[in-house]
């Protein structure tokens, strides 16, 4: 675990460096508490900081403090390093947002107490980081492909629609659905659907840009949001996503499947204000125009604007 010595005495530091570095701790140095808290703000700082209660710059108590404001995550456990003895003078200490203190001259044994609790703590703070993300992920992805769910595809087509109309750019939608996935189910099983549906989805984000987002719209229809795309690139990205999921034979109980998928797609026009109803409905239409027309194809939607003169 890295941690930070802040203390302007060489000779206080270099004594907590080697015994710390004894102890298998990754040391970072500062000389005093300005450059404490420059470390303490990076990216990579240090989880433990053992800072000098006075020192040039920023005392140990202000960094403290600082830190403390900043509420960063993970958490950065604090430890004052002190001569002070007084119960008002720890009690400042504690109150600018240490969780612990350590009198001068340190002894080893307590020192090695006071940062075994503090590791319990970060690692405690770590884990509980990991369980927030996993419950977050939970609630925001599909738990069969791991592409958005459906809410949270909704979500990012309202925000790509009001950056669209705010930057007067073209937002592409495109609907897909699998062809004859119900007769996978029947025949296969419900399993080989599954898997058919995993496939699919892997099939077509491979095809996405980075800043594009897939997500299970329900069954086995999957929408896609195409930030920047009019009518003609959105066609042409989901041309290349047919082509992707129809491409290599899949093998069902033992048996090679041609997996295809129908496409409708739509495009919000630069200027003019399009809702997230008004394109799925849009794409939707397309998609069973592609459906009627025999399957495994893209359909492209009218315009908005031509549809609304209709």
């Amino acid at each position: 675990m890295k941690i930070l010595i802040a203390d302007d005495s060489i000779v206080s530091r270099h004594l907590l460096e080697a015994t710390l570095r004894k102890w298998e701790y990754d040391v970072v140095i500062a000389s005093d508490g300005a450059e404490a808290w420059e470390i303490l703000q990076r990216p990579d700082a240090p989880s433990i900081a053992i800072l000098d209660w006075v020192m040039p710059g920023l005392t140990g108590p202000e960094v403290c403090r600082n830190v403390r404001q900043r509420a960063r995550e993970p958490y950065t456990y604090l430890l004052l390093l002190t001569s002070k003895s007084l119960k008002e003078d720890l009690v400042e200490g504690m109150e600018s947002g240490a969780d612990d203190y350590l009198v001068k001259p340190f002894d080893q044994h307590e020192l090695k107490v006071r940062l075994r609790a503090g590791r319990r703590i970060v690692e405690l703070q770590i884990e509980l980081l990991r369980a927030r993300e996993i419950l977050r992920e939970q609630a925001t992805r599909d738990f069969l492909t791991g592409l958005w769910n459906r809410s949270s595809i909704l979500e990012i087509l309202e925000r790509e629609l009001i950056r669209g109309e705010r930057e007067r750019r073209p937002v592409g939608v495109v609907l897909a659905d699998l062809d004859h996935f119900k007769q996978v189910n029947d025949t296969h099983g419900h399993f080989a659907g599954d898997a058919v549906l995993r496939e699919a989805a892997r099939r077509m984000v491979a095809c996405c840009r980075p800043y594009d987002s897939i997500g299970r719209y329900g069954g086995e229809e999957l929408l896609v949001i195409l930030p920047g795309c009019n009518g003609e690139d959105s066609s042409h990205q989901a041309e290349r996503m047919r082509l992707s999921v129809c491409g290599d034979p899949l093998m069902l109980s033992e048996a090679p499947y041609q997996l295809t998928c129908s496409f409708g797609a739509a495009w919000a026009e630069p200027g003019r204000k399009s809702t997230s109803e008004q394109l799925i409905r849009a794409a939707d239409d397309a998609l069973y125009r592609a459906k009627n027309q025999g399957r495994n194809l893209v359909v492209l939607a009218p315009t908005l604007s031509a549809l609304a003169t209709q």
